[in-house]
């Protein structure tokens, strides 16, 4: 019988056949792509005639599709419903990837194919995009060490073929901790809990065959358990489980996979002549040198401090109130903020909650993308990966956008966080292709399913790269949707999360799940008002984690991460009651792969361009500005990386923006 993996695929939008595909036909799939798309770079390289971008580099455009279509489902599956089986199959594939990816950088005569052109660029009358796409494969082909000769060129495959293996691991611990660690909770210590906590413990409980509810570390429901569970015994063991994840000891234990990564690393950048690797790594971006990083983290970091220390001082004075001596702890901080925003904004999450409907949300996304850039959203009924797993059809005044996947529930199978990806594309050549997009979530599953704000906000977020993807119109693959700076690719998620604030979204969509009446105005008001509440301690969680992601690759690699990690911390005189966003052996961003190395700054470089960005519809005294939205999709979501960010965020405001707005943004300081 044919692998099903192996198209081409005659189903509806050419979307993979999940129903007839089982964990079996990876492993055939995968040998056989790979062995095509060798041949395919191999024939490239040693083709007779002149180079030409026709057969060099439009060739390596399309070389390896059948790989790619085994991949995109693969490691869909792999991360959003993982198994023993797709564990086992990621550890054997992630080398056998990294050494093709070796291969065809370190293959000389196709480097030299790719070089001949380089130096002949001026006289081969490309297009603008053509000749982005040449610059990008040639500077690939140099970042990637093809220039490197003999042991040199050796060793950098066996870094690269380790360092494949040693993020796949780092993953697959990291899902092992979350998965095994659960605390089950007694009707007493229920008490004080919202019902929506106790529902989404109750059905984690069931779906893990228990009779009790049960409290797991998905965010989803571990932060609304530290919010408001008045039990700061348990409040404690769910923190310190949660804190622990990638450190316990044993098997899963991610400290010296950390630091042999970051020693990996080091040995990289050094042997492509670097002083270390964050020179290496932020050379492509927006902010081009880490003293500029390091500038925008401290410019950011100063008042964000000292709001969390003033922030900090009235939580240790409120659990004073109640009796508690000692210091502010981190599984103290949440409880008493939710306590304080309830106090001062009068705004109860509990309260809240019943207003953001999962659906309507969805909702509410997708006819903001409608008002502005006047896409349309059909339901599809077809076979995807997972029960929880929705569809639908993204149209343009008729014609077919893209097809859209939404995965939305926490389970033991998934590994944490949220994230976009494209399961394809978009192009133009060497035909027109639509993108299949799907964006990935971890909200807690109740019936019917309710969001907390910050759900809601990770929902607007994840739809924001979905709509870079979608509305995508360029040439290559290889540059479109999110194929930009990693600096630059947080911008379009951020901006489209303003959307959420907009008074007549939350008018129109956040109804009552009982009752569907509108969120009451005076409720409006306080979530709006509210919207900069405990800033302190988000920025202060997050700079810490992009500081020290910073610090690790920027001076020599540290034999002890944990013990580098604290004097890092120390030396930025971190809150005592605060800690990283990501713990070192839980940051996924950082060694989960080369993704967000030196690079998780990038949120925050990003929120810069987002808080300007949205202040265009604000001058034009529009949410849904036609004129603005119209800008917004030429020069920043339909481009992709055919051009230079820096260039299309220019063209799209006319200047670059300035830190000022952010810290406004985040009220850190006066507006």
């Amino acid at each position: 019988m044919t692998n099903p993996l192996l198209g081409p695929w005659d189903t509806p939008f050419a979307l993979a056949p999940f129903d007839k595909i089982n964990d079996a036909d990876f492993a055939p799939a995968f040998d056989e792509a790979l062995a095509r798309a060798e041949a395919e770079i191999e024939a490239i390289a040693e083709q007779a005639e002149e180079p030409s971008f026709a057969n060099t580099i439009e060739a390596l455009e399309v070389a390896g599709a059948d790989l790619d279509c085994v991949l995109s489902v693969f490691y869909t599956v792999s991360g959003a419903d993982s198994n023993e089986t797709r564990q086992e199959l990621q550890r054997a594939f992630s080398p056998k990837l990294a050494d093709y990816g070796s291969r065809i950088y370190g293959n000389k005569a196709l480097f030299a194919r790719v070089r001949d052109l380089w130096e002949r660029r001026e006289e081969l009358s490309l297009t603008s995009e053509q000749a982005r796409v040449l610059m990008l494969t040639h500077r690939g082909f140099v970042r990637a060490g093809a220039a490197l000769d003999g042991d040199e060129d050796a060793r950098m495959r066996e870094i690269k073929s380790r360092l494949a293996v040693l993020g796949t691991t780092f993953t697959q611990n990291l899902l092992a901790d979350e998965s095994a660690w659960y605390m089950e909770l007694s009707e007493a210590d229920l008490v004080g809990l919202p019902d929506f906590v106790i529902a989404s413990a109750r059905a984690v409980g069931a779906e893990k065959g228990l009779s009790n509810p049960v409290i797991t570390l998905s965010r989803s429901l571990i932060v609304p358990f530290l919010q408001f569970s008045p039990r700061r015994d348990l409040r404690e063991t769910a923190f310190r489980a949660w804190e622990s994840r990638g450190a316990n000891g044993g098997n899963t234990d991610n400290r010296a996979i950390c630091a042999e990564v970051l020693s990996l690393r080091a040995e990289r950048a050094a042997l492509l002549g670097y002083a270390n690797f964050a020179d290496f790594k932020l050379e492509t971006e927006m902010a081009k040198t880490p003293a500029n990083v390091r500038k925008l983290l401290g410019d950011v970091w100063t008042p964000a401090k000292a709001q969390a220390e003033q922030d900090a001082e009235v939580l240790t004075s409120m659990m004073r109130t109640d009796g508690i001596a000692g210091d502010l702890q981190p599984w103290d901080w949440r409880y008493y903020a939710e306590k304080r925003r309830k106090a001062e904004h009068d705004l109860d999450e509990a309260a809240l909650k019943p207003y953001l409907q999962l659906d309507r949300m969805i909702e509410a996304a997708f006819t903001c993308a409608n008002r502005l850039f006047s896409l349309e959203f059909k339901p599809l009924d077809l076979p995807l990966y997972h029960p929880d797993c929705r569809a639908w059809e993204v149209t343009r005044e008729g014609e077919h956008v893209a097809v859209f996947i939404g995965d939305y529930f926490a389970r033991a199978s998934k590994r944490s966080g949220a994230w976009c990806s494209a399961m394809r594309g978009q192009r133009k050549f060497p035909d027109p292709q639509g993108p299949v997009v799907i964006n990935v979530c971890n909200f807690a599953k109740s019936e019917p399913a309710l969001l907390s704000y910050d759900d809601a906000r990770t929902l607007f977020h994840e739809f924001g790269h979905a709509l870079h993807q979608m509305l995508s119109n360029v040439t290559y693959e290889s540059v479109s949707g999110t194929s930009v700076a990693r600096d630059f690719v947080e911008l379009p998620s951020q901006l489209f999360e303003h959307w959420l604030e907009v008074p007549r979204v939350l008018e129109e969509f956040a109804t009552h799940v009982e009752t569907g009446e509108a969120m009451p105005p005076e409720m409006l008001v306080k979530v709006l008002g509210a919207a900069n509440f405990d800033q302190g301690f988000q920025t202060v969680e997050y700079v810490a984690s992009a500081m020290v992601d910073l610090e690790f690759h920027e001076g020599e690699p540290p034999a002890d991460v944990m013990q580098k990690q604290a004097e890092i911390l120390d030396g930025m005189g971190m809150p005592a009651a605060i800690r990283m966003r990501h713990a070192t052996p839980q940051f996924a961003h950082v060694f989960a792969g080369d993704g967000y190395s030196s690079g998780y700054y990038s949120y925050m470089w990003s929120e810069v361009m987002d808080a300007d960005a949205f202040a265009a519809f604000e001058e034009a005294g529009d949410a849904f500005d036609p004129a603005s939205a119209r800008a917004l999709e030429e020069n920043i979501l339909s481009t992709g990386g055919s051009r230079d960010a820096e260039e299309l965020y220019l063209a799209f405001r006319g200047k670059l923006p300035e830190v000022e707005a952010l810290l406004k943004g985040r009220g850190l300081i006066a507006a």
